[in-house]
């Protein structure tokens, strides 16, 4: 099992500034390329201090001109906000820049507070079908002229200019939950990730049956790879209590996503109050102590045995989610426990 690192600036207040921000997120890659992490992922999302990437593509380029082996992914644009000929020029771009070490993840989106800036209030949840139409035609457009006339988009002969080293194409990931998600993802020969988000270790053999089956009933395909990513902290064995700050930063994390997914309020200058604990007095999983279960939480030893029991089940890459609102210096050291007592067990 490989492991890759999925980073994004995150800002909580206003005392770090962005460029702070941008320095820490470049650290913490060189980290993981120097740690023999395969893949730095940088996600999509707009307008949210805490989770900032409007576009993962010049933060990749940036990381291409650092870095010699680790490969580099968008993990993931969202389909709806990407016509398929910018989808597969920037892409494509970015494989040129790293000669050759892009990969790219896509996905239907999840926040309505951004559908409703972006695309028109569209809803979220419809969002499935711009995938379905967008994942055939960019694999098209890296391989030469194409004419498009979808539902969602129509153009003339084209292609994507400048073409990708990766040939014949780059690979291509599919962020999947339902069974229909993990069918196409599969049949479109594309590799898939998935999140257990607040669900234990049984999420993760549910979501890699779901992918087992999708893999079964394609067999005219060549079996794509799976991707688990998790919120991940590894903390020192002679701290017993090291567990507890990281689950209660990834418990505001979450409280976070709950504000922003809910959509029930305006953000203040791209700022959300994380929703109160009090809302989730009936819902055990945000508790600390669940966290501390379902999130990649414990020392060293802790996380291999959960890590071997992944890679038993057939999972081919596990990714490092660092976004959890600890501190920089927090997750630096978590990230360097993980590289000298963790990753070695793996090898």
């Amino acid at each position: 099992m490989r492991f890759s690192l999925f980073v994004h600036m995150e800002r909580w207040d206003e005392e770090t500034s962005h460029r702070e921000l941008f320095e820490n997120l470049t650290e913490l890659a060189l980290m993981a390329e120097a740690g023999g992490f395969g893949t730095v992922w940088v996600g999509e999302h707009h307008a949210m201090e805490y989770t900032i990437s409007p576009s993962p593509m010049p933060i990749l380029a940036h990381l291409a001109a650092k870095t010699t082996t680790v490969r580099l992914g968008a993990g993931t644009i969202i389909a709806p906000f990407w016509h398929p000929l910018r989808a597969a020029g920037e892409t494509a771009l970015l494989d040129v820049i790293s000669n050759g070490r892009m990969e790219v993840g896509l996905a239907r989106g999840a926040y309505q507070i951004e559908f409703d800036r972006l695309a028109d209030g569209l809803a979220a949840a419809d969002g499935g079908k711009h995938l379905r139409e967008l994942v055939p035609a960019v694999r098209k457009l890296w391989q030469g002229d194409y004419a498009h006339d979808g539902e969602i988009w129509k153009f003339p002969t084209s292609t994507s200019v400048p073409k990708p080293v990766q040939q014949p194409t780059p690979p291509m990931w599919i962020a999947a939950r339902d069974p229909a998600s993990h069918d196409f993802a599969v049949a479109q020969g594309c590799n898939v990730m998935v999140t257990p988000l607040m669900k234990g270790d049984e999420e993760v053999a549910a979501l890699k049956a779901k992918f087992d089956t999708a893999v079964a009933n394609h067999p005219e395909v060549p079996r794509p790879d799976l991707m688990v990513l998790r919120h991940t902290h590894v903390h020192a064995p002679e701290d017993p209590e090291g567990w507890r700050p990281a689950a209660e930063a990834i418990n505001r994390f979450y409280r976070t996503f709950d504000a922003w997914f809910g959509n029930k309020a305006t953000p203040s200058d791209g700022f959300l109050d994380p929703s109160p604990e009090e809302k989730f007095a009936d819902r055990p999983e945000f508790a600390p102590e669940a966290l501390r279960g379902t999130a990649m939480i414990g020392t060293p030893a802790e996380v291999v045995e959960r890590l071997r029991a992944y890679e038993e089940l057939g999972v081919d890459e596990y990714s490092f989610w660092i976004d959890n609102s600890l501190p920089h210096e927090e997750k630096r050291a978590s990230l360097e426990r993980f590289i000298k007592e963790v990753v070695p067990a793996f090898r």
